[in-house]
């Protein structure tokens, strides 16, 4: 039976052995109140990589017993961040999450050829996002929302993949995947549309795994079936998609954004394409979306 709300999410982790996370640079209280939670819940274990004295001066304000925590001393930003990947690649983590690291430190140390988690110098890193909005009947995994400005149709089908994969670890045996442009018709002069139609092809012929896929598909159709049936769009996929693959970053994005800030919706975000799932969420995201987002990475490492 798929995984339908966010907290059915941290359920399913907590009857599984636990991981360890690891945080990069987790100076800041948001990184070390969401790890925190996350290890009273059960999600996970912990170790906390930054300045020590900071990480027990935020514990002991907000009442945490650091204890709870294994604190590796690091008071360097960059050198935080490539300590924490490199205990990850020591088989001492499962899953890392950025701190009060920027994002492009974070990404520096995971991307680095000699010393990083790239599993291959050809893999492609992407962002998903599994949203829960009120007015959608189960969750939607989004991508990318945040890493690829403009996927190229490798990219694309690598993402279509990954979509599937995250999917999967939801329990949904068979998901929906849309390929979404601005129409569900096949217009030539429009890159997003061809790159969906070759997309959908491939899926039909078994070159993609796993999932029905439609493409090129609008919003509207891809997950509204009266607007499917007014557009006499018959698909598994039109009306029902699990998940939405964007032709570029700024789509996706201000799906993700309104999604959260106009219709109250809860998010839970990792990066995927490395070694490990790496937890990257916005300054902007509740606590609540945090510890989706570590309860999701942990539920989809291996």
């Amino acid at each position: 039976m798929s995984i339908t709300k966010l907290d059915q999410l941290i359920e399913v982790v907590k009857s599984n052995p636990k991981k360890r996370l690891v945080a990069a640079y987790a100076n800041d209280e948001h990184t070390i109140e969401a790890v925190y939670h996350a290890i009273e819940a059960g999600i996970v274990e912990a170790t906390l990589v930054g300045d020590e004295n900071t990480i027990k001066e935020v514990c002991k304000q907000h009442h945490f017993d650091s204890t709870k925590f294994t604190i590796v001393q690091e008071s360097d930003e960059q050198k935080a961040g490539n300590l924490a990947v490199s205990l990850i690649n020591s088989g001492k983590g499962d899953v890392l999450m950025k701190g009060l690291l920027s994002t492009d430190k974070y990404m520096r140390s995971i991307l680095n050829k000699e010393t990083g988690l790239m599993p291959s110098p050809k893999a492609i890193l992407s962002h998903v996002t599994v949203l829960e909005i009120p007015t959608y009947h189960k969750l939607l995994i989004c991508s990318d929302v945040a890493i690829i400005p403009a996927p190229d149709l490798n990219q694309k089908i690598a993402i279509a993949n990954f979509l599937i994969q995250t999917a999967k670890t939801l329990q949904i045996e068979k998901p929906k995947v849309a390929v979404i442009a601005a129409t569900e018709q096949m217009l030539a002069g429009m890159p997003a549309c061809v790159d969906a139609a070759i997309i959908a092809k491939m899926a039909d012929r078994g070159q993609i795994k796993g999932g029905y896929i439609d493409g090129p598909i609008s919003l509207d159709t891809a997950i509204d079936k009266e607007s499917a049936t007014i557009k006499k769009l018959s698909s598994p996929v039109a009306g029902d998609a699990d998940c939405l693959l964007f032709p570029n970053i700024e789509s996706g994005n201000v799906l993700y954004k309104s999604a959260t800030k106009l219709a109250n919706g809860e998010l839970s975000a990792m990066v995927v394409g490395a070694k490990v799932p790496c937890i990257l969420t916005s300054r902007g995201d509740s606590a609540k979306s945090k510890m989706y987002s570590i309860a999701l990475a942990a539920l989809s490492a291996k």
